[in-house]
């Protein structure tokens, strides 16, 4: 772990040193032209899981633009909470994720629910979405933080759908999602398993075989 992510670390476990690295100044901490941050998109029926993740520094620009933390120079900062609890119990914050995490089936909204921010530096945001009838295709759109900074990008990464991976931008927040490409065939394990087990068989025709031979030239 470098310097940069000790002190963020150490800032998000810190609710005292924390608000006071970000309280009233610009959300110099993130990082929009480094990598992109990452979501998970996973489909079950007509149910719809996904985590987003962004890197530790995006977290306290987020927290600081939508006033999660304290500006020391206005009053006083509570020291009984770390930074992640303070992003955990901000009502900004969740209502941010919730508004810039959507998804849409047949132009359908599917209704969303925010899972606790419990481990959300672990873990990320989890949002559960509950769409109409089971899912062939979805609308998914993904705009947080890029009204930080327009640079920041998202990359989507899909089970068993085509495109297995999407990048989400200022300009492209919104791509539709086919979860019918995988056409029912076999995922890498499952292709393997079956390799290994086709393989086991022949050999043991094959054995078979060659013993017959042996006894009919006998």
């Amino acid at each position: 772990m470098n310097h940069r992510s000790k002190m963020i670390g150490a800032l998000l476990a810190g609710g005292t040193a924390l608000a006071a690295a970000v309280g009233g100044g610009a959300p110099a901490a993130a990082h929009p032209f480094g990598p992109p941050t990452t979501a998970r998109v996973v489909v079950d029926g007509s149910r719809v899981d996904i985590s987003w993740q962004p890197a530790e520094d995006d977290w306290v620009a987020l927290g600081q633009s939508l006033g999660a933390f304290e500006d020391p120079s206005a009053g006083p900062v509570a020291t009984q909470l770390t930074g992640e609890q303070k992003l955990q119990q901000s009502a900004a914050v969740r209502d941010y994720l919730r508004e810039r995490i959507t998804v849409s089936q047949h132009g359908q909204p599917c209704r969303g629910e925010l899972k606790p921010l419990d481990g959300l530096l672990a873990q990320g945001a989890r949002l559960t979405f509950d769409c109409p009838a089971p899912v062939r295709t979805l609308d998914i759109t993904l705009t947080a933080l890029t009204d930080l900074n327009q640079a920041y990008r998202t990359i989507l990464r899909a089970e068993s759908a085509s495109p297995a991976e999407t990048l989400y931008t200022a300009a492209a927040d919104t791509h539709q999602v086919d979860f019918t490409q995988s056409g029912g065939g076999l995922g890498p394990a499952t292709a393997l398993a079956f390799g290994v087990g086709a393989a086991a068989v022949l050999g043991v025709l094959l054995v078979l075989l060659s013993r017959r031979r042996t006894r009919s030239t006998a």
